[in-house]
């Protein structure tokens, strides 16, 4: 699948560990059906609720839902599991695996994105071939991520935006209320994962996403 800019609009990353107990599937396919434009599989940590055998399954069960929907289905910092399961894409952070080695294994077949959280990463990033999009914040402080970076806001997110001709997703914390000021930084859409996770209008939230 080719990446376009248009992916980032409504990027929903969600994981076991962010759903009650036996609601990850459902949650995500009323996702998708709302219109999601990309999924990212990030299942991690002590929270998670699948074994690696059950993870792989999952991720395969859900990387064809993606394709059914036309979306691309990202994993989150695990280059075996998104060999594995023919992902669309593949998202790393700064100190997950080195991005050059990502990119050597699987940039040609799999879109590829990189967490940058302030200038001198971009600005590392972009001369780096092969890295098809940024993903920055947190705009807010997040509950989601136990290592996120210090918090950017929209500022912040500005100057990143100015810095890169690659597109920017904003993460972290980002609510429906901020989904027109992230898009009025010139990023290129929200990567959220409480907001809809824990929505009680997935619809709804979507819908916002799409049109902001």
């Amino acid at each position: 699948m080719k990446f376009k800019p248009e992916m980032l609009k409504a990027y929903f990353v969600c994981g076991s560990q962010d759903v009650p107990e036996g609601q990850y599937e459902t949650i995500v396919e009323q996702a998708i059906k709302a219109g999601i434009t990309a999924f990212q599989f990030r299942d991690k940590g002590n929270a998670s609720t699948l074994s690696p055998i059950d993870r792989a399954a999952m991720a395969m069960k859900l990387r064809g839902r993606c394709a059914e929907a036309g979306i691309p289905f990202i994993v989150d910092d695990n280059v075996e599991l998104a060999k594995q399961v023919n992902a669309d894409g593949i998202h790393v952070g700064q100190s997950d695996e080195k991005i050059q080695q990502v990119i050597a294994e699987v940039g040609d077949q799999m879109i590829v994105g990189l967490s940058c959280s302030n200038a001198e990463e971009v600005e590392a990033a972009n001369a780096i071939d092969g890295i098809d999009y940024y993903g920055s914040g947190p705009i807010h402080p997040t509950g989601s991520k136990a290592d996120a970076d210090p918090v950017i806001g929209f500022d912040g997110l500005k100057q990143l935006v100015s810095l890169t001709d690659r597109p920017i997703v904003a993460i972290g914390g980002i609510s429906v209320n901020d989904l027109s000021d992230v898009i009025s930084t010139g990023a290129a859409g929200s990567a959220v994962i409480s907001m809809i996770a824990q929505s009680d209008d997935i619809d709804g939230v979507v819908k916002a996403m799409l049109e902001a």
